[in-house]
């Protein structure tokens, strides 16, 4: 029997990912385990990334599911900070799918960059409507309208179990706007968008222009930042106390698929960086 390469696993994760890129480059919709086979083949060989269901439901003939993906390079005895990381509650939007497969990659590769965290990943909170390539969900209903207001939606009860079971630190999702000139971000808390916010963007920026606009998606921005949001959105509970720090990062939906990914994961780089350093300065006052 021949043993597989000690580059064998990258190999195959990158050919996984190039194949399921170029799909979705030219409007294709794998089926949801060929989206999720780069993430399953490095859950295969990381001992870092775990892989688990949030939970079923039915959907006329077919049975859908939530996956999370669970990364955690330190000892799970070792306090750290926690992170819920969501990606397609649109369900036309796979950039950010993919920004968090490469970006959970990434910190695999160099694992110390992701010490002190323990990630929690949601990369298709929409599957019907990805599978559609609709933004709305199969019900006809646009997810990220409906936390927190007794929605009958099953994805919405499924995740907003899991944003009250693990009270996250921190929430940040990721989506593409097909109306916008530019990356750019959202954050309620203004020390958060100094502190986070705007070395995200400023990472993005390297490889997609930021959006200039005074008004981006009907809100009122400055320096590609908004702090307004439509009611609804995928937030914390508003019962949580304290309150997470909550980001959106969105990216040109017009851009190509490849920088739209890499801008997301140069900008998510930037917050666990900024995080870390505002958390260690906080703790010296």
């Amino acid at each position: 029997m021949h043993s597989l390469s000690p580059d064998a696993p990258h190999r195959l994760w990158l050919e996984a990912f190039d194949a399921l890129s170029r799909q979705l480059e030219s409007g294709q919709r794998p089926p949801v385990k060929d989206l999720l086979m780069p993430l399953m083949l490095q859950v295969a060989s990381s001992p870092y990334l775990k892989a688990n269901a949030v939970g079923f439901w039915d959907q006329g003939p077919a049975r859908l599911w939530l996956p999370r993906f669970l990364f955690q390079p330190s000892p799970p005895a070792k306090p750290r900070f926690t992170l819920g990381l969501f990606a397609g509650i649109h369900g036309d939007e796979p950039a950010g799918i993919l920004g968090l497969m490469d970006f959970v990659r990434e910190l695999d590769h160099h694992p110390d960059f992701g010490l002190d965290f323990q990630l929690a990943l949601y990369p298709l909170c929409n599957p019907s409507g990805y599978l559609a390539k609709t933004r709305e969900s199969a019900s006809g209903r646009d997810l990220n309208r409906e936390f927190w207001r007794h929605s009958p939606e099953p994805e919405i009860a499924l995740l907003e179990q899991e944003i009250l079971r693990h009270k996250f630190d921190g929430i940040i999702a990721l989506h593409s706007d097909d109306t916008c000139n530019g990356f750019y971000g959202f954050a309620r808390d203004r020390l958060i968008s100094e502190q986070m916010l705007t070395p995200a963007l400023a990472a993005a920026g390297r490889l997609l222009p930021c959006d200039p606009s005074p008004l981006i998606d009907g809100f009122h921005a400055v320096n590609s930042i908004i702090h307004s949001a439509y009611d609804g959105i995928l937030s914390a509970s508003p019962t949580q106390r304290p309150q997470p720090f909550e980001v959106i990062l969105e990216s040109p939906q017009n851009a190509p698929l490849s920088l739209q990914r890499q801008a997301f994961v140069s900008a998510l780089r930037a917050i666990l960086q900024s995080y870390r350093s505002f958390m260690a300065y906080s703790a010296d006052l």
